[in-house]
Parts: C-alpha cells; sequence; structure tokens
C-alpha cells in the first residue's frame, strides 16, 4: 500500500484524497469474517494454510481467528455467552454435532439454503445431524465416527458380534497374550453415552423412537447395558475403564495391553508411530459389533460450520463456510489432519487413497454405520440425565433395569418441561 505524505507543493487536493479515502499505514477496508476456529499442532498449521488461501481467492475479504478453549464443554459455553447476549461476532462458528439443533432453536445461527448451500453431496448422516425442523443449519466440516481397533497380528479378522468379541478377548486373556481384552471410554461424560448408544444400536435398540418418545428401557437397550456390565464382570473390560477417557483408552492399547478398542479415528496416525506405538503395523479398524436384530453403529461426531444469525457479513460467511467445505481442501485435512471427508463423492475416487488414515474401503464401511445422536435441542441435558445411571449401573450401584428406567423418567421429564414430550 503507498505511503500518506504531509503536505507539500503538489497541491493538498491530493492529500485530501487520500485522506478521505482512509489512507493510513493500518488501512484495510476489507470486509472483516471472524472465526473462531479451535486447532493445534499441525491442524492450526492446516487451517492458517487454509484460510491464507482463501483470501488470495477472496481479496476483499479478511478473516480474523478468535482463540477459543479447546475443551468441547467451555467452548459450548462461550459460545452460549457470546451468542445470547445478540452478538453479531463471530461471524462463523465451528459448532460440534450434537450443537447444531440446540443453536438453531434458539435461533442463533442461520438456514443455510437461503445462502446457496447444495448438500446434495454430504454423507446423510450429518447432514441428519445438522437440520432442524427441516432446515440446514450448519455444513459437515469433518466428520468423527466411533469405531473398532483390533490387534491384526493375534486375529484374522474383526469379530462382528459382541458375543465373538468376547469369546476372543477371553481367549487371548486365558493364553496369557494380553493383559486387557476390550478397553472402551467408561468414565461418567459424554463419551460413556456414545459407547452406550454403540452397543444399543448393535442390539438394536435406541434412545429415541423416530417420534421422539423415549425408548432407552426397551429390551434391546436393557440387553446392551447388561453386556457391557457383563464383559466388565467377566473381566474381558478392565474395571479401570470405569475412569477411562479417549486418551487413557488409547494408552491402553498402544502399549499392546489390549485385544480391542473402542475410539476415534483421531488414534491411527498415533498408533501407527513406530517410536511411540508398540502396535505399529499390527492393528486394523472396523465397524462397531452387532448382535442378531441390530445394526454395526458408529456414533457420529464432528465439526461444522454455522453462520451467525446476527452476522453483519453473512455472504462472506458463506464464502468462508463453502471454500473450506470444498472437495480439495477436505482432501487435504484427510491427509495432514486425519480427519474424515464428509462429501461421499470423495469415497468413490481415488484421491482418499493415500489421504485417510484407514483404508478407504474401511472408511466407507464405517462411515455407512454413522449413526448422529439424537436430534434436538435439548440433547445435552437429555445426555446429562442419562450418564449418571449408566455409570452407576457399571460401577454395580444399579442394576441395568433398575438404571435404564431411572434414565428413562429423567428424560422424559426433560422433555415434559422443555415442552417436547411426544406422548
Amino acid at each position: 500500500m503507498a505511503s500518506c505524505r504531509s503536505p507539500g507543493s503538489r497541491g493538498a487536493r491530493f492529500v485530501l484524497l487520500l485522506l478521505a479515502l482512509g489512507c493510513s499505514p493500518s488501512a484495510d477496508d476489507r470486509r472483516v469474517v471472524t472465526f473462531p476456529a479451535s486447532a493445534v499442532g499441525a491442524e492450526a498449521e492446516l487451517l492458517a494454510r487454509q484460510l491464507a488461501r482463501f483470501e488470495t481467492a477472496h481479496p476483499g475479504i479478511r478473516v480474523e481467528q478468535r482463540s477459543t478453549p479447546d475443551a468441547a464443554d467451555q467452548r459450548h459455553q462461550l459460545y452460549v455467552q457470546w451468542l445470547n447476549a445478540g452478538a453479531r461476532d463471530p461471524d462463523v462458528l465451528q459448532l460440534d454435532v450434537i450443537w447444531t439443533p440446540e443453536f438453531a432453536a434458539a435461533g442463533w445461527i442461520l438456514p443455510l439454503e437461503e445462502l446457496g448451500a447444495e448438500p446434495e453431496d454430504f454423507l446423510p448422516a450429518t447432514l441428519e445431524a445438522n437440520r432442524f425442523e427441516g432446515r440446514l443449519y450448519a455444513i459437515p466440516w469433518f466428520a468423527d465416527v466411533g469405531m473398532l481397533y483390533w490387534r491384526s497380528d493375534l486375529l484374522d479378522e474383526a469379530p462382528r458380534s459382541f458375543d465373538a468379541l468376547g469369546e476372543a478377548a477371553r481367549a487371548a486373556l486365558d493364553a496369557g497374550r494380553v493383559s486387557q481384552g476390550f478397553v472402551w471410554q467408561g468414565a461418567r461424560y459424554e463419551g460413556l453415552v456414545t459407547v452406550f448408544l454403540e452397543f444399543l444400536g448393535g442390539f438394536g435398540g435406541r434412545l429415541l423412537d423416530p417420534s421422539g418418545r423415549v425408548v432407552v428401557d426397551s429390551p434391546e437397550a436393557l440387553r446392551a447395558l447388561q453386556a457391557m456390565r457383563d464383559s466388565l464382570e467377566t473381566g474381558v473390560a478392565p474395571r479401570e475403564v470405569l475412569g477411562w477417557q479417549e486418551e487413557q483408552v488409547r494408552f491402553a492399547f498402544q502399549s499392546g495391553r489390549a485385544l480391542f478398542m473402542r475410539n476415534w479415528p483421531y488414534a491411527v496416525p498415533l498408533l501407527e508411530d513406530p517410536t511411540h506405538s508398540q502396535v505399529a503395523g499390527r492393528f486394523s479398524v472396523a465397524p462397531m459389533p452387532a448382535e442378531p436384530g441390530g445394526r454395526p453403529t458408529a456414533s457420529l461426531g464432528g465439526a461444522q460450520l454455522a453462520i451467525n444469525a446476527r452476522s453483519d457479513a453473512p455472504e462472506a460467511a458463506w464464502q468462508l463456510v463453502e471454500f473450506l467445505t470444498l472437495p480439495e481442501q477436505m482432501v487435504e485435512r484427510a491427509r495432514v489432519a486425519g480427519q474424515l471427508p464428509t462429501r461421499r463423492s470423495l469415497y468413490r475416487g481415488d484421491s482418499l487413497e493415500d489421504a485417510l488414515p484407514v483404508p478407504v474401503p474401511e472408511a466407507r464401511r464405517i462411515l455407512e454405520a454413522a449413526t448422529p445422536r439424537p436430534v434436538t435441542p435439548v440433547y445435552t441435558e437429555l445426555s446429562a440425565a442419562l450418564q449418571v445411571p449408566l455409570h452407576r449401573a457399571l460401577t454395580g450401584q444399579l442394576t441395568p433395569r433398575a438404571a435404564l428406567q431411572q434414565a428413562a423418567q429423567a428424560m422424559r421429564g426433560v422433555l415434559q418441561r422443555r415442552g417436547l414430550d411426544a406422548g
């Protein structure tokens, strides 16, 4: 940018014109879009590169990043404070998959079809999680799915049923080949709910039926919770899992102690690092098992991009969302950060062959099992009502039947108080 100079003999008119145009060392008349994306390490570097490319392709827009906590619950609290106060900034929001209906019901984010969203290429489960009352409120940025990790050096194939998983784990434990059979997230937090949902779907159950009624106390749910508790009582799952989240589970599998692990895709590149992992080149991934009458189920996680309903620059914000969710950006994100793209077309070609942390056919199989958590503005409250009884059943403080009855009663109470009871 040319510098401004003090008036000289060439006339004041030129100087006045420069001043009228806002000439100063820091002047920037580009439209500003604020984006509080949380990223660290390689993911942060990737995002910086993509934002720089966006600004080059859109010279009239400048993106400003806002700092947010990495912890999802803290970021959620911060967003609620901003949006509940009617803040116009930030323009673009990175949402957890379970937040979209809550924010849409509150009127905090914009429906995106009006801005030109064309969602046909995105995975159906990711779109389902981001629709509220028939309208799309966020674009799936990348997907997270729960999946089964298994020791390919100790087994020829992944078990397809929970019974087969238990038998394989028991045999490996009895033979002294591992010290832990099946490790999963069992602490009292959202991770426990995602594991329960995968057992639940595997036995043919669900939390809410299609009409929105609570059915977590069904016979299928009882079988699912009993299977989780049986795995602890038989020693297939170590009792330590009742205090474990993702990283403790990963360390157990990474050290070679466990035969099976339930976790998210982020663990794959870490497990493949031979300098830190005892199982590098000795594991594979598969969908979670299922029993007759059930279906392999992968709890859906991941990040979505939404636009603040009070944004002063919704069109510019949409241009950023559209750019970050283009196929080429998703392929780069898969290669650098190991995050699964949400566009179906990418899994049909060869663009992901060297980009995904897992083989493309396996990724496709797992994504086909992706299941959103209940799409409701009160999901967070429903989850909180479920976590305590679940954990008490697993620790032996409640029977599985009593725990599910208690959870169902509490969840129905949430829906009734919020006027969402389906009867």
